[in-house]
């Protein structure tokens, strides 16, 4: 039997993980627990944010909404006092996804809640999404899992518990009701020319996504359930999502003729303003995609989350780190890049025995990064041989790679770019007391590693002392070793000119 995820830091709440789900249109917060597999809520708090309504047309997040968002997440800190940070993973969407200005709204965010935020793809989004329906409603049928956000919408084909193919279209009910039925007019016009919009949106998904490639489609999350009330409250249906009764529902919208207007059972004040958008998107995939019924689903993003973070505190109890899917990711893309597996081994074992002697207390994951820098550092080499630090980061901050968020990719991206050469590009990140001694550790093992042949992780020896960082290696090595010897000297040199830290070599 596995053992219990156990936190990395004392915690009054142990054995509970907590998700907050950062959507354009609502903020959530999931409190529960995984008892051998087992999933149980311990609470669960919901706000209407609007954080996606409030997109100016340049791009950026207003004060007004960032200052919603930042007192929903306050709240959201105090129910989180007690838990350790191992507990609880933040996630924001598209609406961060889109936001110019996210990195100073996140700086503000964090310090707020008291935890780090992480921005997800689209991909990534669909794939806990569908983590979370197939583990909360397990199936064997060949299933199609939708879910409408407010800014984008997720689309998953999946079997049993793997997603086969996982997309996300910049349509969602914020957005496209902010464009044709922001004045609030409910109208014929309006409907149609946010079907053809959604449709357009949608259309690339036509043939993966068509009905020969699965038996039955769940929705997920807000507007699915709010159209499946609507439905039901009314005794349109028991609940399904059907054709007849979207274009039921859209009878209703025209008649009341405006948004304030609209008077339906199970209608909640919060939904009014996005409901219309909603219902074009779904009519839309019905007609689309031959969905005749559509069924909620109990699972949601936050609760992918959940077992996703429990997944990966099971891999660090049992110190396997190939039982989290970002070591699968990591293994993937070595293939597909044709990675020098072994040079990424040998770096990785001297990398890894450098930073053990700087930073034994540091954050679990702030090790790994370091290791998948080293796994990935090289991918760039199918590129080009020149320069291929900068395209091996480029790839590694764009490229799709499942359980990773856009945060976490973009510093082990910034990592892989630091591996040589001058130190200027990356100042700004060294400024990051925890990033420097990182890049430091996966430098020097490079060097280290330059002749690509088996290597001794014990020949060179780190000590840390305020921001000085001593290489001690045996005089015999040295005289056996002059290359690398005179690349650690070109090395401290570089580091006296840009570097936060000062290497000092002593043999």
């Amino acid at each position: 039997m596995s053992p219990e995820p156990t936190p990395p830091q004392e915690s009054r709440w142990p054995g509970q993980l907590a998700a907050i789900d950062m959507g354009s249109n609502s903020f959530r917060l999931e409190i529960a627990q995984v008892p051998h597999g087992r999933y149980r809520r311990v609470d669960y708090l919901k706000e209407t944010v609007r954080l996606g309504a409030g997109l100016d047309a340049n791009g950026l997040l207003t004060e007004e909404a960032a200052l919603r968002g930042l007192a929903c997440l306050a709240r959201f800190a105090q129910r989180l006092k007690g838990f350790a940070p191992g507990q609880v993973r933040a996630v924001a969407t598209q609406t961060l996804r889109e936001a110019r200005n996210r990195d100073a709204f996140l700086a503000r965010a964090q310090t707020v809640l008291g935890q780090p935020i992480e921005v997800i793809s689209g991909r990534e989004e669909a794939r806990l999404i569908y983590a979370g329906v197939a583990r909360l409603q397990p199936s064997s049928l060949p299933r199609l899992v939708i879910d409408i956000g407010g800014r984008s919408t997720e689309m998953i084909l999946g079997h049993g518990r793997k997603p086969l193919r996982a997309e996300s279209f910049r349509v969602g009910s914020v957005s496209l009701s902010l464009r044709y039925f922001g004045d609030g007019r409910l109208t014929e016009q309006a409907f149609r020319a946010a079907q053809v919009a959604a449709g357009a949106e949608l259309e690339e998904a036509l043939e993966p996504f068509a009905a020969v490639h699965w038996e039955e489609a769940l929705g997920s999350s807000g507007t699915v359930g709010a159209v499946s009330q609507l439905l039901a409250a009314s005794g349109i249906t028991d609940g399904r999502i059907t054709p007849e009764g979207l274009r039921w529902l859209m009878e209703r919208c025209l008649q009341a003729g405006r948004v304030e207007r609209l008077a339906l059972p199970g209608l909640k004040e919060d939904r009014r303003a996005v409901i219309a958008g909603g219902i074009a998107i779904l009519y839309t995939l019905a007609a689309h995609f031959g969905i005749e019924s559509l069924q909620p689903a109990r699972g949601a993003l936050r609760q992918g989350v959940i077992f996703d973070l429990d997944e990966r505190l099971q891999a660090a109890a049992l110190e396997q780190d190939g039982h989290d899917i970002r070591d699968a990711s990591v293994r993937e893309l070595q293939r597909r890049f044709m990675v020098d597996t072994d040079q990424a081994r040998r770096v990785a074992s001297v990398a890894e025995a450098l930073y053990e002697q700087v930073g034994p207390r540091a954050a679990p994951d702030a090790r790994r990064e370091l290791l998948w820098a080293c796994a990935l550092h090289e991918m760039g080499m199918m590129v080009s041989h020149h320069d291929h630090h900068r395209h091996s980061a480029y790839l590694l901050g764009h490229v799709d790679a499942p359980g990773f968020s856009q945060s976490q990719q973009r510093r082990v991206a910034e990592l892989v770019l630091g591996q040589r050469g001058g130190l200027r590009k990356i100042e700004a990140a060294l400024t990051q007391e925890a990033f420097a001694w990182q890049v430091l550790c996966l430098r020097l093992a490079i060097i280290k590693c330059h002749a690509r042949g088996e290597v001794r992780t014990d020949a060179l020896a780190l000590r840390r002392s305020g921001a000085t960082a001593r290489l001690d290696f045996g005089a015999d090595w040295a005289a056996t070793h002059p290359r690398t010897l005179h690349l650690l000297h070109e090395e401290a040199e570089a580091w006296s000119r840009g570097g936060v830290l000062r290497l000092v070599l002593r043999g």
